[in-house]
């Protein structure tokens, strides 16, 4: 995409609300009397606004805010942003004391004197400065812009000012307390979780199914038993960051709350809808969690250049769905979702967190919907290549689940029941059965 966008590129901004229909009334109402209490509610807080895409490591990097872009087009578009009780929001930048409850002084420091001019400090060490984390002039701000609006939506949701809470420019789990890493500066996913912890949260769910292992989560929230961190991944023997195996399963005070589904390479709908069935549901259940945290990475994408997974928008749609009705079934609704990798920049990342955005907010596109003409147009301008007809890739989202039995002689079904023998019977479940 180097260079692809020219003198073209436009931010969309946030549109005003259309009047509310009849049914949005209603809506409104449910919402002010939810859980028995008359104070208004919002259906969804979503965090955006044109100054979360100046995280931008550059032209030729893979993590272009093009998707983000993008992604806000067609949710305008869509008309997602104007349905009565989405609250879209912008956020400023998180201070130095909020950003050091998950990352060290000195790195905070450091990030600052990276990003201090476009001929910042470099610090590898620290990982600022390489070819996955190179140094922009205003990198600190970016950053801590959006690790702040992870935050803000997470105690939304927690103080229930908003049922759901999404922030599809976050999600940057690779990032450690004193490093960056996979193109993650400051790790807003750690700070939410954090904010939840400091607000009372006792036990604090965080599901990731990104392509590549949320590492920095898992090691931040390591020994923390108020927090069960779950990633599903291709295996870190073929891709970054090297980990996230079934044998890690957390520190000697959490022992179980770090789980870890590694599928081999090239695995496609239903065996991964199969392994996110066979596990994800039954731990939620076992730990009943008060809030669920959820990262979405789509590069896990059979067209995103940077993985070799084979899932279609179908099976990753299919997992955001399960995801809502979990959360309504063991956590009163309280979900806040984020956004994390993913390089397809228009053919993948727009529609899959569109229909994030769609489910979150109670109003899901139906994968038959045909794409805006005036998105299209626009791509077709500012790209010069033909953008998808519709919001789906024609796959069903079938699977075979597993308590039909598993494959011995199947990699991802081996993958699978390695998972379950690790952590199952830490929570009293059974590794066959449950």
């Amino acid at each position: 995409m180097d260079g692809a966008l020219g003198d073209s590129f436009l931010i969309a901004p946030v549109v005003a609300r259309k009047p509310p229909t009849a049914a949005d009334l209603i809506l409104r109402l449910l919402q002010a009397t939810w859980r028995g209490y008359f104070v208004p509610v919002e259906a969804l807080r979503l965090v955006w606004d044109e100054s979360f895409t100046e995280y931008d490591f550059g032209p030729a990097h893979p993590m272009s805010p093009v998707r983000l872009d993008l992604t806000a087009r067609l949710c305008r578009d869509l008309g997602l942003f104007s349905h009565a009780g989405i609250h879209v929001v912008d956020a400023d930048p998180a201070s130095d004391e909020i950003l050091t409850t998950v990352h060290t002084p000195e790195y905070v420091a450091a990030v600052k004197e990276a990003g201090a001019a476009a001929w910042g400090t470099p610090n590898e060490l620290m990982g600022l400065g390489t070819d996955d984390v190179p140094i922009f002039e205003g990198m600190h701000e970016a950053s801590a812009r959006v690790a702040s609006g992870s935050r803000d939506v997470a105690l939304a949701v927690w103080n229930r000012e908003a049922l759901h809470g999404v922030n599809f420019t976050g999600g940057l789990h690779h990032a450690k307390p004193a490093q960056a890493s996979g193109f993650c500066v400051y790790n807003d996913i750690a700070v939410g979780i954090q904010a939840l912890l400091d607000a009372g949260a006792k036990r604090v769910a965080y599901v990731d199914v990104d392509v590549h292992h949320g590492d920095g989560v898992e090691v931040i929230f390591w020994d923390e038993p108020r927090v069960m961190t779950i990633s599903l991944h291709e295996t870190g023997q073929v891709l970054f960051p090297g980990t996230g195996f079934a044998h890690e399963i957390g520190g000697s005070k959490a022992m179980g709350e770090s789980v870890n589904l590694a599928f081999p390479a090239g695995v496609g709908d239903a065996a991964w809808l199969r392994g996110f069935h066979a596990v994800v549901p039954a731990l939620l259940r076992a730990y009943r969690p008060e809030i669920l945290v959820t990262q979405h990475g789509c590069d896990s994408h059979a067209l995103d250049p940077l993985a070799h997974m084979a899932l279609s928008l179908d099976a990753q749609r299919a997992s955001y769905e399960a995801l809502h009705d979990l959360s309504h079934e063991l956590c009163d609704g309280r979900w806040v979702a984020l956004g994390g990798g993913g390089y397809e920049l228009v053919d993948v990342v727009p529609r899959a967190w569109a229909h994030l955005v769609g489910i979150a907010g109670h109003h899901p596109v139906e994968p038959s919907t045909r794409l805006p003409q005036t998105w299209r147009d626009y791509v077709m301008e500012a790209f010069g290549r033909q953008p998808p007809a519709r919001m789906t890739d024609g796959r069903t989202g079938d699977y075979k689940p597993w308590h039909l039995g598993h494959d011995t002689g199947d990699a991802a079904d081996r993958a699978i029941m390695a998972t379950r023998k690790a952590v199952f019977p830490l929570h009293g479940l059974d590794p066959w059965f449950d």
